[in-house]
């Protein structure tokens, strides 16, 4: 062995032993967020701290007051004032940031397109004026049915420009979740595609959507862009209208940014809900936009001059905090790419990386355990020298995929922000700030300087330190939500009733994780707690099992269900996919067997180790658990049809059978 390769052996056996790891001094210096005593001063000065938050906007008049809770758990944040969100992404940039890039976008089958500041200001002001004609009233709300092209942020801001707020329904979903969204909005207006491409086939987007609207119980007036062009001829009907003809209708048409008052909604999203019934979470202006300009601000250290590569669907309200809202009401340059991280081959990410020099990045666990599984042979093809920070987001990430990402992309020279955060929240709540604490891998951080979040057991009493138990937010913040649309008692009883500690006289925010925090204030989420498994009377959560098992030398991904059990009631299943290289034999069996014991204990020792080639999962990336635990329990199969790789299931089911 060469001096050299001996050495590469010594660092690779450092790294995997560390535990803790601080930010780099060369990043410190520059950072945003670097005084240690911010979490005292919003502890202090909570909740007028927050002013910090309201200062990174413009505002049209001043609020009077930070937060209102007469009416709690309907918190009010910055109540009295008004602004436009739209403004504050786009118009008070223009004189210095006008001829800088806004949105650099990235498509499937290669091409590019670049809008300044001054350029997206001047389409967004079109397309207000086009929806204006279309009859959209201030409040209606828009619903959007669209992949990752720039039509979509530009319709998001002149929504938000008249006053309209939107639903976006992410483009993976059916024809009648469209439909369900579309009803329990009452929205009149649809702006959609023709298509879109995916590993280079162009897709018919604007059949689902028709199919959907069939289903819809108002009449609808729909919006067409043409994506596809010469790759899918179609017609469009007397309530269809051609994007790009109504635009050139209003070329050079300026609209006014419509005062909205805090308070006001900025956007519905829809997410799931335990009844099957979608759940309209409802964002307001104000507290929201200020909630993620400042976490972009303080926890990604975006600055306007930097490019900025977030890799979430805009589906999804990862893409609506950290692809529009925060990155351009902070006046940088926000990279936005249409197609999948392998094609046209494994390395498309980091050539986009490469080619736009880009400064952060945030991604999912999921996309990294599969850059790992791919190998580093994909990331050395480029220069990845201009990235400063890595963040994760989605799901927690385990100790190992997060020390791949940190030598293998960040080259060890970059912090990794490891967020916890929901759809309901607005903006991250758990994490570290990256100049400020050290870094441990698996574990999210602490809370935000103002979050309050505590781990509690069934009784809300605080567990010990390494205990687990269930994530709870003990104060408002101003990126959370403010209602379930028009649905106020649902909004109480799935958030606030259940797990309110009555002693401390106050709402407490219940997110539904489980999560231990360990002596430095430290969080591990740790899943759902519907994703915990009783086994002999034993709470073991998935999460901390499916870490064990990928900490396992050769194992690239882990997924663990519980399965009927006639001693224990229910035992742990784990399905595996091994790493190129790696064979899923008896030896990684016992190893993966031995690691969750060593781990967890003997209790969490699983019933059975199927090894697979993939895992099924649905179009957003999550897996789908359900049909694992039918494939464990020896049931018919359930519904396949919102997986992307529905052909799976039936192979695990066998391979499950001969094992």
């Amino acid at each position: 062995m060469s001096d050299d390769d001996e050495l590469e052996v010594e660092l690779e056996a450092r790294l995997e032993e560390q535990e803790e790891f601080e930010p780099p001094e060369s990043f410190v210096e520059q950072a945003n967020v670097t005084d240690e005593g911010i979490y005292e001063e919003f502890e202090e000065n909570w909740p007028e701290a927050w002013e910090r938050a309201a200062d990174l906007l413009d505002w049209q008049s001043d609020y009077d007051t930070v937060l209102d809770e007469s009416e709690a758990p309907f918190y009010k944040w910055f109540t009295g004032g008004s602004l436009n969100a739209s403004e504050n992404c786009l118009d008070r940039h223009l004189d210095e940031r006008g001829d800088e890039a806004a949105i650099e976008w990235v498509g499937e089958l290669g091409e590019e397109r670049t809008y300044t500041y001054e350029q997206l200001h001047e389409e967004v002001n079109e397309f207000a004026a086009v929806l204006r004609d279309q009859g959209v009233q201030e409040d209606d709300v828009v619903t959007m049915y669209m992949p990752m092209i720039p039509e979509l942020p530009i319709a998001m801001l002149a929504c938000a420009r008249i006053g309209a707020p939107h639903a976006v329904v992410f483009a993976g979903f059916s024809a009648d979740a469209l439909a369900t969204r579309m009803n329990a909005a009452d929205s009149e207006h649809l702006v959609t595609c023709d298509g879109y491409y995916r590993r280079g086939d162009p897709l018919h987007h604007l059949d689902k959507a028709e199919e959907g609207l069939e289903s819809v119980d108002q009449d609808v007036t729909s919006i067409v862009v043409d994506r596809l062009e010469d790759d899918f001829d179609h017609d469009l009907g007397p309530s269809q209208h051609d994007y790009h003809d109504l635009l050139a209708e209003q070329e050079g048409a300026t609209v006014e940014p419509v005062s909205r008052d805090a308070e006001d909604m900025l956007f519905l999203m829809y997410t799931s809900g335990t009844t099957g019934k979608p759940k309209g979470v409802k964002h307001t202006t104000a507290g929201y936009l200020a909630y993620a300009a400042w976490t972009s601000h303080a926890v990604l250290d975006i600055k306007p001059d930097d490019t900025y590569f977030c890799s979430a669907d805009i589906g999804w309200i990862t893409g609506h905090s950290y692809i529009v809202y925060g990155p351009l009401a902070l006046g940088t340059t926000s990279v936005m790419y249409e197609g999948t991280p392998d094609y046209p081959d494994k390395d498309r990410m980091w050539e986009i990386v490469d080619d736009h020099n880009v400064n952060q990045l945030y991604t999912a666990p999921t996309a990294i355990r599969a850059f790992m599984k791919w190998g580093e042979q994909y990331p050395n093809k480029h220069d990845l020298s201009s990235l400063r920070l890595l963040g994760t987001v989605g799901e927690p990430i385990n100790p190992r995929a997060w020390k791949w990402y940190y030598k293998h992309i960040g080259q060890e020279s970059c912090p990794i922000v490891d967020t916890w955060w929901q759809t309901e929240t607005g903006g991250m709540m758990v994490t570290t700030i990256p100049a400020i604490e050290n870094m441990k891998p698996g574990s999210a951080g602490p809370p935000l300087p103002g979050i309050s979040a505590d781990i509690v057991d069934e009784r809300g009493s605080p567990v010990e330190a390494g205990r687990a138990g269930y994530l709870i937010v003990n104060k408002p913040w101003p990126g959370m939500l403010r209602t379930l649309y028009k649905n106020d008692e649902r909004f109480i009883d799935e958030y606030w009733d259940e797990y309110s500690i009555p002693e401390k006289d106050q709402w407490v925010y219940f997110p539904e994780d489980g999560a231990k925090i360990d002596d430095d204030g430290f969080i591990t989420v740790l899943g759902r707690v519907d994703d915990v498994l009783n086994v002999s009377g034993h709470r073991l959560g998935t999460m901390e099992i499916e870490s064990a098992i990928v900490g396992v030398p050769g194992v690239a991904e882990a997924a663990v269900v519980g399965g009927d059990h006639e001693m224990k009631g229910e035992a742990v299943y784990t399905y595996v996919i091994t790493e190129d290289g790696y064979e899923g034999d008896e030896e990684l069996r016992q190893e993966i067997i031995e690691a969750v014991e060593d781990s967890i204990g003997p209790i969490a020792r699983p019933e059975a180790v199927v090894f697979s080639p993939e895992l099924p999962k649905t179009r957003s990336g999550k897996i789908m658990r359900r049909l694992l635990e039918d494939i464990a329990n020896g049931e018919e199969l359930g519904n396949t049809s919102t997986l992307r790789n529905p052909e799976v299931v039936e192979e695990i089911a066998k391979k499950a059978q001969d094992d």
